[in-house]
């Protein structure tokens, strides 16, 4: 028995990666889903061991298998991320006027 063939918009929103098909439909139009490596639009019919790559925050990802080399490079991300340096800003908020005062001697000012 032959599956039909099925929209991508339409199994995007069946498949519970977008609430709406109308945002599976703009996420398609805006670049976020290839099909195979390559951009698609959103009548693509879809056939059994078609490969997505869906740019999206990953909700619905733990009810599909991933391949492994993607999974490998995320972690490889993940672990590249968690190494480097922390570039977000340490103080406490504004200088206190005993730091503001710290910071103008050391200015010269």
């Amino acid at each position: 028995m032959a599956s039909e063939p099925v929209r991508l918009d339409t199994w995007l929103w069946a498949a519970r990666f977008f609430k709406t098909r109308a945002q599976a439909a703009a996420a398609i139009d805006g670049g976020k889903v290839d099909v195979n490596g390559a951009r698609a639009k959103r009548a693509k019919p879809l056939a059994p061991g078609d490969e997505l790559r869906i740019r999206k925050s990953p909700v619905a990802a733990a009810l599909y298998d991933e391949a492994p080399e993607g999974k490998r490079l995320r972690e490889r991300l993940a672990e590249q991320l968690r190494l480097a340096p922390s570039l977000r800003y340490e103080g406490k908020g504004r200088p206190t006027k005993k730091d503001r005062r710290e910071i103008e001697r050391l200015r010269g000012d």
